[in-house]
């Protein structure tokens, strides 16, 4: 199949101009495939050729102004259209598509728990083409005007507000958005209301037997939306999620002068999505894990609460203002990033979401800015020359540190002048397509400040700053001078801190004494008074994007009074210093480890706990430290969860306790405190053991030996759910036994019958550090399987391949050896390389780690 490169689709846009979509599709016609017919409604601008796009099963009829056309000529995924003259055109295609198995195109889905059927669109970047024919890239907007067809007892869903026509047999029934009762004949028949003009790939179909809950707001139609297993789980949490988007919708009203496009707006929670994800107007898709039907921590739900504002914003970032061409997917996702959390924390209970940023989202950015395959927030448009090539940039870079600089420059030009230029923004572009330069300019005309080269220096550059303070003391008197390994101004806040008296609940506390606003580079050092403080910390506050040193008297204090610092976020930047020291060789994991058992017992914000033993569990006891070294560092982790257990007992920290649980799980070395609680069903004083906690539990003791398939086949006939499906299927795949690994494995890349979700939940199985001498068999054979497998599947189970299924946890010269010449040696579609630069970059970490 060819991408369409940058320069097909300038030359594309220069020659047509798009006006209408009108697709019809019919999902009666069988579980393999679907029937899509569309006509294109366009305008030549002058005589020429250019091409449509579709990835038929079978193409059975295209006409040209009335003229057929031979559908043999199809050339891949591409139909081309000669001899164009100026004028009107139009364009009929008749076809039926696949439906897919990969969250990629018209993605369906049989639920096991009741066998209902669901389908649903996710048309990101390709796939469009999958679902019906189009000019697919982002400049050649149109209106889109859909009908479905559907069995009689499903509900449509779509960017715009449905009209239920009527069943196969006649009748009319109209409805809100989606709505709709049983129709009497074999089929059903939506007419959903003509979008505005927007992009190929936000057009949007979600259809099934939904459970709906649905209200008004601000004189629109809302509507939240899941498969009908998850429907109590739903109805219990309506109300956050309604509460949440409604204050949100508000809030953006507030700060932007655009009022919200659309005719309705609706979010479908819907199963095995590949994203967290996807904006489509009118019609927000999550993956469904977002409906709780486990017990979760407050942090978890306002990581939720957080994609419902950024997908919001998207309305505004990236619906009705659209990139021109891939380079500039930041504009979209860096402001969808950035107004989540800013407004999450401005209009809603949750009011410390960038903590949770810090100590999540930032660590992925500054990871990815220090790997082979970085980019420049906003890339050169040469070094984005083709759609595979834009699919890359959808990562730690375009989110994290593309929201991290747009902080910043809210730090640096104000938030009045930030928002008057993006309102400047949507003005001049609304409905249309932008890039970085109109984008830099709406800014430039709210503000003297030379916005130009502020991008230049943070938006067209690579790598992370190191900023290490030096700091002099002179009894009376002290200096502070900051040394700076990078290129890029800050400003940010420096805080000092001064001991306190011990008040029993802490190791050390500490009392702030004075924050300092800093532009760096420094023009000269800081002269203050007194003495020097306990603890100097750069970037308190955590408005900049850079990683951060301490110098020796401040690092000594932190480690002594860590917990006892009064702000989450000052303890964020701290234990971020300490995660990019001990990636960086500077401090040795073991301490790491150990500041965590000194101070998480008495951590009170839920997302730094969380954070802070991910990494600890995560990266330094399962691929920093050697075998050896395992056992004493998971003793560690268990006695640190074990005194969290013990200080929760109150129960006045449910989710400090759920998160000491679940980690003390995921680290025990002996079997019979876990086959306790199984038996028991419940950790001693709470929690229960609910459907994730009892298939965590399995999973850990199928690692250990210490279940069999017959325990795992019980566990499944008691949830058969989809859940239920993926903790078995990660069950029977972590079992240390060598012919349950050779059926995993042969699941994996020998036959192409999994699902993504499936395909994710054997791989996250099969490796495990405890069974290294078991699989060191498998790790050559990855590379050329995993190769063959992402030509047949493409480019979502490439990049579950490369993610999830990579051996990491062989972490050796050997193991690097095979990774460097696989890169070297094979061609590979590029989501799969992309993934295999990554993980190959870490592995050489991790042994640099290792051998200090």
């Amino acid at each position: 199949m060819s991408v369409l490169t940058r320069d097909e689709a300038q030359t594309r846009a220069r020659l047509l101009d798009v006006q209408r979509y009108t697709i019809a599709l019919d999902l009666t016609t069988g579980e393999d495939t679907f029937d899509s017919s569309t006509v294109i409604q366009f305008t030549a601008r002058a005589a020429g050729d250019t091409f449509v796009e579709l990835k038929p099963a079978t193409l059975r009829t295209v006409t040209l102004d009335g003229a057929p056309l031979d559908p043999a000529a199809l050339d891949g995924n591409r139909l081309a259209l000669t001899g164009l003259t100026p004028g009107a055109h139009e364009l009929r295609v008749d076809a039926a598509m696949r439906y897919s198995r990969t969250g990629e195109g018209m993605h369906r889905f049989t639920d096991p728990t009741d066998g209902e059927t669901y389908v649903y669109t996710q048309l990101f970047m390709e796939d469009v083409q999958r679902v019906f024919a189009a000019f697919d890239q982002p400049d050649l907007k149109a209106v889109f005007e859909l009908t479905v067809t559907a069995p009689d007892r499903w509900t449509v869903l779509g960017n715009g507000i449905a009209e239920r026509t009527g069943p196969e047999h006649g009748g009319t029934e109209q409805s809100g958005k989606g709505q709709g009762g049983k129709a009497q004949g074999g089929a059903g028949h939506w007419s959903l209301a003509p979008t505005p003009r927007i992009s190929t790939y936000l057009v949007a179909v979600a259809a099934g037997p939904w459970h709906s809950i649905r209200t008004e707001h601000a004189g629109l139609p809302f509507g939240i939306h899941c498969r009908r297993s998850l429907a109590p789980h739903l109805d219990t949490d309506a109300d956050e999620i309604f509460e949440v988007t409604r204050a949100c919708y508000d809030r953006y009203h507030e700060k932007f002068e655009e009022p919200y496009p659309f005719d309705s707006y609706d979010q479908a929670f819907v199963p095995e999505f590949n994203a967290g994800a996807m904006e489509n107007p009118g019609l927000v898709t999550f993956r469904d894990e977002f409906v709780y039907r486990s017990a979760v921590t407050d942090n978890e739900r306002q990581t939720r609460a957080m994609v419902i504002a950024h997908e919001m914003a998207h309305m505004w970032f990236g619906d009705l203002v659209t990139l021109t061409w891939w380079d500039d997917i930041w504009l979209n996702e860096s402001f969808a990033e950035y107004m989540g959390y800013q407004t999450l924390t401005e209009a809603t209970r949750f009011t410390d979401t960038w903590v949770d940023f810090g100590i999540w989202r930032k660590g992925w950015g500054y990871d990815a800015d220090q790997r082979p395959s970085t980019h420049p927030v906003a890339p050169d448009p040469a070094a984005v020359p083709d759609t595979a090539s834009a699919l890359l940039n959808f990562d730690g870079i375009s989110y994290a540190k593309g929201a991290s600089a747009l902080r910043q420059l809210v730090a640096w030009l104000g938030e009045k002048d930030f928002l008057a230029g993006i309102n400047t923004h949507f003005a001049r572009h609304k409905f249309g397509n932008a890039t970085l330069a109109d984008f830099i300019d709406s800014l430039a005309h709210a503000t003297d400040r030379d916005v130009h080269a502020w991008a230049e220096q943070w938006l067209r550059t690579t790598g992370v700053d190191t900023l290490t303070p030096r700091v002099t003391d002179h009894a009376t008197r002290w200096t502070l001078d900051v040394d700076r390994d990078g290129s890029r101004p800050h400003r940010l806040t420096v805080g000092t801190y001064d001991t306190a008296p011990d008040d029993g609940a802490h190791p050390a506390r500490l009392v702030a004494r004075d924050r300092l606003e800093l532009d760096l580079p420094l023009t000269e050092p800081l002269t203050l008074p007194g003495r020097r403080p306990a603890l100097v910390l750069l970037n308190d506050g955590d408005y900049t994007y850079a990683k951060v040193r301490l110098d020796a008297p401040s690092w000594d204090t932190a480690l002594r009074a860590l917990s006892g610092i009064p702000e989450p976020l000052t303890r964020t930047v701290l234990w971020n210093a300490a995660r990019d020291m001990v990636r960086d060789g500077e401090l040795a994991p073991t301490a790491y480890l150990d500041a965590a058992r000194t101070h998480l017992p008495h951590e009170t914000d839920v997302a730094l706990a969380e954070g802070v033993l991910a990494f600890a569990a995560a990266q330094i006891t399962d691929r920093y430290l050697t075998a050896g070294q395992r056992p004493a560092a998971l003793a560690t982790l268990t006695a640190l969860c074990r005194d969290l257990i013990r200080r929760t007992e109150d129960g006045n920290h449910p989710g400090l306790r759920l998160t000491a649980v679940r980690h003390f799980i995921d680290a025990a070395t002996q079997p019979d405190p876990l086959q306790d609680w199984l038996d028991s069903g419940s950790v001693p004083g709470g929690p229960e053991l609910d459907p994730e906690l009892r298939w965590r539990v399995l999973t850990r003791l199928a690692v250990l030996g210490a279940v069999d398939t017959a325990t795992i086949d019980a566990e499944l006939a008691r949830d058969p759910s989809a859940t239920g499906q993926e903790g078995a299927a990660h069950c029977r795949a972590a079992l240390p036994d060598p012919e349950a690994k050779a059926r995993a494995w042969a699941r994996l890349f020998e036959t192409d019958e999994l699902s993504n979700y499936l395909f994710t939940a054997t791989a996250k199985g099969f490796w495990q550090p405890e069974q290294a001498d078991l699989v060191r068999e498998y790790v050559p054979r990855f590379y050329p399987e995993a190769v063959a497998l992402a030509d047949r599947r493409g480019p979502a189970i490439a990049d579950a391949a490369g993610r999830y299924a990579f051996p990491a946890y062989a972490v050796d010269e050997e193991a690097l050896r095979l990774g460097r010449n696989c890169l070297d040696g094979t061609e590979m579609i590029p989501s799969l390389r992309r993934k295999l630069v990554d993980q190959i970059d870490d592995l050489a970490r991790a042994l640099r780690v290792r051998t200090g």
